[in-house]
């Protein structure tokens, strides 16, 4: 009977810890990002593949970086929420195109529409993994000193955007107007 005990308790513990990890949403892990400068990149834009741009170029304002492909389906679940935001014209999106193919890319914005002041095409994934995601969609703000304030782990809602971006964008645009 003791040597169907030890495994049946470590068993049960085990199960105790699996059940558990499956009720975490990943969306609400912390980031160990947050709070830490942006990575830096220089890649080409995929509007015009001749220009580079780099997070230094947005020092100076807040900004917020969507990370997207066109093969990703759940990009595809935000793009109403990123479109909306881009409407409203209250902070500067910018896209970062992850392992995709750039015909693909444009084609899908031409279709869905763009809501992006840029894309950067980060054909190898370097870049994402520089800024930890997983794969797309991930969004991110980014301070005046570029220094990454949030990161949301899956497509935008509206909700998402009422109660976590959007109050953050705004104290952040107040933090220095009076610089």
């Amino acid at each position: 009977m003791k040597r169907f005990l030890l495994p049946l308790i470590f068993f049960a513990g085990l199960s105790v810890v699996l059940a558990a990890s499956l009720s975490n949403d990943p969306r609400r892990a912390p980031s160990t990002f947050v709070g830490r400068p942006a990575p830096t990149f220089d890649l080409p834009r995929l509007d015009a593949p001749d220009r580079q741009l780099s997070p230094e170029a947005l020092r100076g304002q807040v900004w917020v970086m969507n990370v997207w492909a066109s093969w990703c389906e759940s990009c595809r679940d935000g793009h109403a929420a990123l479109m909306a935001l881009a409407a409203k014209n209250i902070v500067p999106i910018y896209g970062l195109d992850y392992k995709d193919e750039p015909d693909a890319a444009r084609q899908w914005l031409k279709q869905a529409g763009d809501p992006y002041i840029a894309s950067m095409m980060d054909r190898s994934g370097k870049t994402g993994i520089d800024y930890g995601a997983y794969g797309g969609p991930e969004t991110f703000v980014v301070d005046r000193r570029g220094v990454i304030r949030f990161k949301r782990s899956g497509p935008l809602t509206q909700a998402a955007l009422d109660t976590q971006i959007l109050p953050l964008v705004r104290s952040l645009q107040g933090e220095g107007s009076d610089e």
